[in-house]
């Protein structure tokens, strides 16, 4: 399930199990299926400071890869002084 953040300024969303999830200003971010049942977050739902967006994925689309995720350090040159192992 996805949410975002309607408010001008960054939230802490409190979790089950005692996690947060930190969102910035018009921020979106992905939280459990089950989570908007938790207390907390129904009343930031409620109140209006956070909307659900996505409900989660359907079974009809497909798992096709979007932009979405958290983008890595990953290609690129590397930076001098890093040792490179594995296979050359």
């Amino acid at each position: 399930m996805e949410i975002r953040n309607k408010t001008h300024r960054p939230l802490r969303v409190p979790l089950p199990g005692g996690k947060k999830l930190h969102l910035s200003p018009g921020g979106t971010g992905r939280v459990p299926p089950k989570a908007d049942q938790h207390p907390p977050l129904a009343k930031l739902i409620e109140d209006g400071e956070i909307e659900v967006v996505d409900e989660g994925p359907s079974k009809a689309q497909g798992g096709g890869s979007g932009d979405r995720g958290i983008s890595g350090s990953q290609g690129g040159a590397p930076t001098r002084g890093l040792r490179r192992t594995g296979d050359r």
